[in-house]
């Protein structure tokens, strides 16, 4: 195999021969323009692991509530609730929703909202039995750390007890959203009020222990600089070496517009296609305990997430019906994408498309 000639060729070496990559290693991958090279080492990657399977999966969005107490800076989506956007679907509401879905082919059933005082937890229970009686055969994937940790300190449970419940009432996974950047020089900034890292990190810990699946995520593209990237993927890294609980990883690109942290901080467009690219290459290079590195199209838009399948990715997320909070914060993107387009995408790279389950199971090959 060919090896680079610039200053990554000990690094592309070790990557051949399947050495695991250090924190400095990623610092020099995050800081080379040699996209190229990035991408040819993570494609790499990405063809031991995976072969030619490019996965996506039909799956529904359901975001119940954007009343959130946390008023992040990054976010666009959450409100007061005496804000004149401010919404939370009753249990009737949620319930005709469900119905709407029924017999459209979904698999999965992605449930993420604000964190909202003002519901019970008996709430997200009845949604979870209502999800589960109304659509018995979809997978249930639902809350991020930062919800599941709400719920514990205001319902005064531990994390275990909060798991189970909800395992009892119909949740298959949890979310992999409000990782954010795991570095308090970052997270202070972005999002120092919520959920710090190592309770994050607990979070998936225990959910893990308990037998429910999870995946992993990043924010980039707000004040972030290569070594906070790479401290958060090793982290990554190491608690899958404990628990081997994540399935995927994917990037969160920031969308600035709507967002008090652009205005504060005086972002302006949204990150470049390098950046997205380098990002996911990175974290295949990096991640090399996690099976699947997800591009969600619903940030980088689906050209450049075609294209990313070139960069380690082999995952192109859902058809994502009716999903609001990266819209709300000025995503330009299709609110759905049908799966024949997935299947197009994927053949044009000259892979084979996999419609898959949220465990990652195959459903069918095209």
């Amino acid at each position: 195999m060919a090896i680079s000639t610039d200053t990554l060729v000990d690094i592309e070496e070790k990557v051949y021969r399947g050495e695991r990559l250090t924190y400095e290693d990623g610092l020099r991958l995050m800081r080379s323009n040699d996209l190229l090279a990035l991408g040819r080492m993570a494609d790499f990657v990405r063809r031991k692991k995976n072969g030619d399977h490019v996965y996506f999966i039909v799956n529904a969005h359901l975001n119940y509530t954007n009343i959130c107490y946390l008023d992040c800076k990054l976010c666009a989506f959450g409100v007061k609730p005496d804000s004149p956007r401010a919404y939370a679907l009753s249990l009737d509401e949620i319930e005709k929703k469900l119905l709407e879905l029924k017999g459209k082919g979904f698999t999965e059933l992605h449930i993420v909202g604000g964190v909202n005082p003002r519901l019970p937890f008996s709430y997200y229970e009845d949604m979870l039995r209502l999800a589960k009686t109304h659509l018995p055969e979809v997978h249930v994937q639902a809350f991020t750390a930062v919800e599941l940790d709400y719920l514990a300190r205001v319902f005064k449970m531990d994390i275990p007890t909060v798991l189970s419940r909800l395992r009892d009432a119909g949740l298959g996974s949890i979310l992999g959203g409000g990782a954010e950047i795991f570095h308090p020089e970052v997270r202070s900034i972005i999002a120092g009020h919520k959920t710090d890292a190592d309770r994050w990190l607990q979070i998936h810990r225990e959910a893990h222990r308990l037998g429910l699946r999870s995946n992993a995520s990043i924010l980039y593209g707000t004040i972030e600089r290569p070594e906070h990237v790479v401290d958060h993927l090793l982290r990554i890294r190491a608690l899958q070496d404990e628990t081997g609980g994540f399935d995927a990883f994917f990037g969160f690109a920031f969308h600035p517009e709507n967002t008090a942290l652009a205005r504060e901080y005086h972002l302006e467009g949204e990150t470049t296609g390098l950046t997205d690219l380098k990002i996911l290459a990175v974290a295949r290079l990096l991640l090399d305990n996690v099976p699947h590195i997800r591009a969600f199209w619903m940030m980088i838009g689906l050209k450049l997430a075609q294209v990313s399948l070139y960069f380690g990715v082999d995952d192109l997320d859902g058809t994502v019906m009716e999903e609001q909070i990266v819209h709300d914060a000025g995503a330009k993107t299709p609110q759905m994408t049908p799966k024949e387009s997935f299947i197009r995408m994927i053949r044009e790279a000259g892979r084979i498309p996999t419609e898959r389950d949220t465990l990652y199971r195959i459903l069918r090959t095209y």
